[in-house]
């Protein structure tokens, strides 16, 4: 099996690795003085590219649970990551119907933690709407 890697650019390490630590519920596998690495099982993850040229570059992070239950446990990891927890709650968004949460990290990379219970013919509706039209022939987030 093949494991996706990211990598993100911070401004404090300490702090970082604190976030990330609670985020993910583990330690770090690899840790130096400047540079830190978690080789995770779980969550595995899930890639998706959105049309935004005007600002093109990161959109977001996230973490995709399979149920309820387990959103529930992601969104405890939120909590213990000591910064403001914004809850969208069940939403559409990204040709999906989600329940979802989202946290900012020490460097400004927004972080959602979801659960997907069903498709959706739209990218979004509410807050997640599009201005324009978009191709909708995109899978489910």
């Amino acid at each position: 099996m093949k494991r996706f890697h990211v990598n993100v650019r911070i401004k404090d390490l300490t702090e970082s690795v604190a976030f990330y630590t609670a985020l993910f519920g583990t330690a770090p596998t690899v840790l130096k003085e400047d540079y830190a690495k978690w080789m995770l099982e779980d969550p595995r993850i899930n890639f998706a590219i959105s049309l935004h040229p005007e600002n093109a570059g990161i959109e977001h992070l996230g973490i995709q649970a399979e149920s309820p239950e387990e959103l529930a446990e992601v969104y405890g990891r939120l909590k213990n990551a000591k910064a403001a927890v914004r809850e969208e709650g069940k939403c559409t968004c990204c040709y999906a119907k989600s329940e979802k949460s989202w946290i900012t990290d020490p460097q400004g990379v927004d972080w959602e933690a979801f659960y997907t219970f069903g498709s959706a013919t739209v990218y979004g509706e509410g807050q997640n709407a599009r201005s324009t039209a978009q191709p909708q022939n995109a899978s489910a987030e």
